[in-house]
């Protein structure tokens, strides 16, 4: 059987949740590009998946805004209370999403229909007061892959209501491209095939699929046919994997609550663990010790991990003790109770061939977040690789609560991306605290320097970091430059620079630069 389910959806809410106005041009960018634009932004050809520099130049005026999936929970808690008074049923996927099923509120508000159009006008007031209107789609079909299609065409309805009849989901979905499924290698081997419609997929006998695709494709072929995501189960019901944690004294700062929350996360995530199975969907409930019980579930697609498990009930944790204060509980939280209240067989993951995590390594990030509890999110933090062209941008001290390994795995393909400009492997590790300035010689004693074009005056002979031409330390080898202009775009940040690589006669490997005629030593090769 499927679940009658209704999907509210606002593809803006990275956008919202910055406070900026719908009039405004604004865009969230991460790793270089657009995830989320404003209105004002796409009436400018500002589009999901566009560079920063062509998103610019597109739009000159265009205000750019880093991702804060924190910031975006907290604020969307509020958006989430909304929906309390139709059910305590409530699910949160990812902020600017949420769902629940529809039996019981729909019997009670007169059906389907006439559900989605009271959520919609509830949220659409919520929003309108700030100047955000046809922000939110809200669908309802069986199921919630057909409830989110049908979300996202009544962002284009005048009431912004989508509703599929019950049974009619496949019908609905069969003319949708197979890329909605988010598989782009199934649905590259499916256009080859000659199956480019969910319609021609779903008709597929099922065992051929399996045969083919194994049981990611059995599950992505029940999205296709319209039934829910998971079959029903008749197996008996599983154990309690419930985990409690007694917070004495209360906390009522997000961090010292978030450290109590990941060692219970670690408990549930190794009992599940224990037993072969992986949670998609959890139910997180506080106490206070004003006697209030807050509940609210969190729903994944995929398998969550600790880091995953921690990463909600922080922010969930965000947006009660930091939200609007009329949604705020009134004391400190005083208990702690994560359910996993969907579970499923764990797929497992990949390890690497000399082995993965080891117990040293889980060790150590039990060390560091106590460390983290008792000074702050921000007082601990962990090399993370990003992308850049210069040394000093490749790696970067980021939190360690927030680290999570399938975020690092974009950022690493990032970070291996073509960068042009950027200084041959491998890169030096030392990095001067304040400016080195030095000067670079041909053998005749006169400033090198870097043309225009990219090419050197001379061919370096000797480097004083005294400024005089006389004496000073000869040159072994060279290579480069390396020249970089980076946001051209932006009068305020551009920067044009070359770097050259020296090797002198004193041992020492040098990387340094040359911007706006002045040489300094931007990193030491160790």
């Amino acid at each position: 059987m499927n679940v009658r389910t209704l999907i509210v959806l606002c593809p803006d809410w990275p956008i919202i949740a910055t406070a900026a106005s719908a009039d405004d041009a604004v865009a969230v960018i991460a790793a270089n590009r657009v995830t989320a634009t404003s209105p004002a932004a796409r009436a400018e050809g500002v589009e999901v998946g566009l560079r920063r520099r062509d998103a610019q130049r597109r739009c000159p005026g265009l205000h750019i805004v880093d991702p804060d999936p924190d910031r975006d929970a907290r604020v969307f808690a509020s958006i989430a209370a909304l929906v309390d008074r139709f059910t305590p049923r409530v699910e949160l996927s990812s902020p600017g999403s949420l769902a629940f099923p529809t039996l019981g509120p729909s019997r009670y508000f007169g059906g389907d229909e006439a559900l989605a159009k009271l959520v919609a006008a509830d949220i659409d007031d919520a929003l309108g007061s700030s100047g955000w209107f046809d922000a939110v789609g809200v669908g309802v079909a069986d199921g919630p892959f057909a409830a989110t299609r049908a979300a996202e065409l009544a962002l284009r309805e005048p009431d912004h209501v989508r509703v599929i009849a019950s049974g009619e989901s496949a019908k609905f979905l069969a003319p949708f491209s197979v890329s909605v499924l988010g598989r782009p290698e199934l649905a590259d081997v499916l256009h080859r095939l000659g199956l480019r419609r969910l319609g021609d997929f779903a008709s597929l006998n099922v065992d051929d699929v399996v045969a083919r695709f194994g049981a990611e494709g059995r599950f992505l072929h029940r999205l296709a046919r319209g039934l829910d995501d998971h079959p029903p189960s008749v197996g008996p019901p599983p154990r309690s994997f419930d985990v409690v944690s007694v917070l004495d004294p209360p906390a009522e700062r997000v961090d010292t609550a978030a450290f109590a929350a990941r060692a219970v996360a670690d408990d549930v995530h190794q009992q599940l663990s224990a037993e072969g199975l992986a949670c998609t969907r959890l139910l997180v409930v506080i106490e206070t010790d004003a006697g209030e019980r807050l509940e609210r579930i969190w729903r994944h697609e995929g398998a969550l991990s600790s880091t995953g498990i921690v990463d909600r009930v922080r922010w969930q944790l965000d947006g009660w003790l930091n939200g609007p204060s009329a949604q705020r509980p009134s004391g400190g939280v005083s208990r702690l109770l994560l359910v996993p209240d969907e579970v499923m067989p764990a797929r497992g993951r990949q390890q690497g061939f000399w082995g993965g995590e080891t117990e040293a390594d889980e060790r150590a990030g039990r060390a560091l977040a106590r460390v983290q509890g008792m000074l702050g999110v921000a007082a601990v933090t962990v090399p993370e690789q990003r992308g850049g062209r210069g040394p000093a941008d490749v790696v970067v001290r980021a939190p360690f609560i927030g680290v999570d390994g399938e975020r690092n795995q974009g950022r690493k393909a990032v970070a291996d991306a073509p960068w042009p400009g950027r200084v041959p492997s491998p890169l030096p590790t030392l990095l001067p605290v304040d400016v080195m300035p030095i000067d670079v010689f041909d053998a005749m004693g006169v400033p090198v320097w870097v043309s225009g074009r990219g090419t050197l005056s001379a061919e370096p002979s000797r480097v004083s970091f005294d400024g005089t031409s006389r004496g000073g330390i000869s040159i072994l080898g060279w290579a480069g430059p390396w020249p970089c202009d980076e946001r051209w775009w932006d009068q305020l940040t551009h920067r044009r620079r070359a770097r050259l690589q020296l090797s002198l006669s004193d041992g020492r490997a040098l990387l340094v630069q040359i911007e706006q005629g002045r040489w300094s030593v931007e990193a030491i090769y160790d």
